[in-house]
């Protein structure tokens, strides 16, 4: 069953007034779907419509490029390998499709890291297909590898039809996860994600600029990727730096190119100016504990791996709430520094952070009459919920 512990987390954080408040509160962004995140903490800082389903367009060949990064990191694919460009590519990807296209010639070969560039860089559809047939065989091979990566890094509401974006009912992203697959993308391959942020590609003589506006607003922008159909209408994936914070901004659903790169720009600057970080835990902290069952104690410490940062609008009063969440009670053994609970935190009815948190020590199994008071103590529990349990 799901145990919730709330009871120490109703907090205060208050700070000074200041004029920013009124203008950081009253932020609204006219894009129908928006996510803006701080990268280090993971905090919400804005939101709107975050976990509707929406078409990606070509934002879902960040995930395409996902699975291209993991295969070179595994050593299953090198940046020198080549791929052949089929038919299929060029036809249906290609210069005959119309559209976003590396311009690949049939039959020819393409390195992995040209194809890469095709992708990050110029969107090329044909890249996209190059890659997932060179990878996987075939689209749908390649696409059922896309939703069972997704599923393994938590995106639970990703859904792929295809590697490069085409259009389909059964493709469907959230503004939320495609923020959170940015910064995997960002933290888990440091080595590879440079390619988001350059800024023209040439390839069979034709000169292509990056399609990401924000790479020249001189805002600290380096990544990651745009998409646009006449269904999910023009979005946006990217991430910039200012002053040491990296802040990852989601927008889709806009009517025009320059109010995907208005909105952008935007949400990011106004996340830059409009808030205080406040360090809540530090890495190893004791955060709370969650309750074991048949172990030589009936609790273990829960700790957080990395700082629990929130941040809070310059000059407001903010009641921040908070729960500890875990399937339990856990069962003895338990090893120490496995995730087995969450920390998420709310801002009023927005929930700006959901943070991992580990056990902090090892409980081994307790002894017969231990175990034996455990199991009498979670019986009696359920008879007493049963009164309360809807059939």
């Amino acid at each position: 069953m799901w145990r919730i512990l709330s009871a120490f987390f109703a907090c205060l954080l208050a700070v000074a007034l200041s004029r920013g408040a009124a203008e950081a509160q009253s932020f609204q962004s006219i894009a129908p779907f928006a996510y803006l995140m701080d990268f280090d903490s993971g905090a919400a800082l804005y939101e709107k419509n975050p976990d509707a389903p929406m078409a990606p367009a070509s934002m879902s060949k960040l995930m395409t490029l996902e699975l291209v990064f993991r295969e070179l990191k595994e050593g299953r694919l090198k940046l020198d390998d080549e791929f052949e460009v089929s038919e299929n590519a060029w036809r249906t990807g290609g210069a005959p499709s119309h559209g976003s296209a590396m311009f690949l010639a049939v039959h020819s070969k393409a390195r992995v890291e040209d194809l890469i560039r095709g992708v990050a860089v110029e969107s090329g559809n044909d890249a996209a297909i190059t890659l997932a047939e060179g990878i996987a065989g075939a689209e749908q091979n390649f696409t059922a590898m896309m939703n069972k990566r997704a599923a393994e890094l938590g995106l639970t509401h990703c859904s792929f039809a295809n590697p490069w974006g085409k259009p389909d009912p059964h493709e469907r992203v959230t503004a939320h996860e495609l923020a959170l697959l940015a910064a995997h993308l960002i933290r888990d391959y440091p080595e590879y994600y440079h390619y988001f942020g350059e800024k023209e590609f040439t390839w069979n003589r034709v000169r292509q600029l990056n399609r990401n506006p924000l790479l020249n607003m001189d805002i600290g922008a380096d990544g990651l990727k745009t998409g646009e159909t006449a269904e999910s209408g023009y979005g946006l994936v990217g991430s910039a730096v200012q002053n040491g914070q990296r802040l990852i901004v989601v927008v889709n659903g806009l009517k025009t190119a320059q109010e995907r790169a208005e909105e952008a720009r935007k949400l990011l600057q106004w996340g830059f100016r409009s808030f205080d970080p406040r360090t809540l835990f530090q890495a190893g902290d004791v955060v709370g504990s969650a309750e074991v069952y048949g172990g030589v104690k009936g609790g273990v410490a829960l700790i957080s791996p990395r700082p629990i940062t929130v941040f809070l609008t310059h000059g407001s009063d903010e009641r921040l709430t908070a729960k500890i969440v875990y399937q339990g009670p856990l069962v003895a053994p338990i090893e120490k520094g496995v995730q087995v609970a969450r920390l998420k935190v709310w801002r009023g009815q927005t929930q700006i952070l959901d943070a991992p948190l580990e056990t902090g020590e090892a409980v081994g199994v307790g002894t017969l009459q231990q175990r034996a008071l455990d199991a009498g103590f979670e019986l009696a529990l359920e008879l007493l919920r049963k009164p309360f349990t809807k059939n």
